[in-house]
């Protein structure tokens, strides 16, 4: 059977390197970006480019999502916040691999994805629930550079648009030994991507991840 464009896609991101886990390779088939997309969107959707989603949003290019989800080190059961829902496809890859429908429910995670624009909480929502994620995925319309604090503390953490620094109620809402990964700098000029370890103590430890280029963030924390 000839393979598809969203498959061809996986592929030749694990040819790169840049999808290593295969859980997160089994992820990205599971929830194909198409899905999360409008209809005049579609022959763009296997396409390793960022696509708009109206109101000055994006949805990630696939090579994007692969290395930030690489980088949180998932795993079944976890807790995860995200800071920037957009269409819900990042959720979802996700969502994939801490509450995979092949695992009992009880030992599911969840993740909870915070949108700031509510036209585009209340489309996520609808795209979610769908997809058949909204039992693992809960959207909220709110300032996520203030986090989620109803639902902390969190395993991981994942901030999908750029910051000028890493927002400070989001260390406070991340475990001990969590992770988080955050796009840090100016946005107009220049980004990093950062992941951070909290260890037992609470002292933070930051890796760069190489320079990116995101839509920044908005909100209490986001840029000016």
């Amino acid at each position: 059977m000839e393979k598809t464009e969203w498959e061809k896609l996986i592929d030749n991101l694990v040819r790169q390197g840049i999808l290593v886990s295969p859980k997160l390779v089994q992820a990205m088939r599971k929830a194909p970006r198409y899905k999360f997309l409008p209809d005049n969107s579609q022959p763009y959707s296997a396409k390793d480019i960022p696509i708009p989603i109206g109101y000055q949003q994006t949805i990630s290019a696939p090579h994007m999502v692969a290395i930030m989800n690489e980088a949180l080190q998932l795993k079944v059961g976890q807790k995860v916040l995200e800071v920037g829902a957009g269409s819900g496809w990042h959720a979802a890859t996700i969502a994939e691999v801490i509450a995979p429908k092949d695992a009992p429910r009880s030992e599911w995670g969840h993740i909870y994805s915070v949108e700031i624009v509510q036209a585009l909480a209340e489309s996520a929502k609808k795209i979610i629930l769908k997809n058949g994620y909204s039992d693992r995925i809960t959207i909220i319309n709110a300032d996520g550079s203030n986090g989620y604090q109803q639902k902390a503390p969190y395993d991981r953490i994942i901030v999908t648009a750029a910051a000028p620094k890493v927002p400070p109620p989001l260390l406070d809402q991340l475990k001990p030994n969590g992770i988080m990964v955050i796009l840090v700098g100016d946005y107009a000029l220049f980004q990093i991507l950062k992941r951070l370890t909290k260890d037992e103590n609470g002292k933070i430890k930051q890796e760069s991840l190489g320079e990116v280029a995101f839509v920044p963030l908005k909100g209490k924390y986001g840029q000016a």
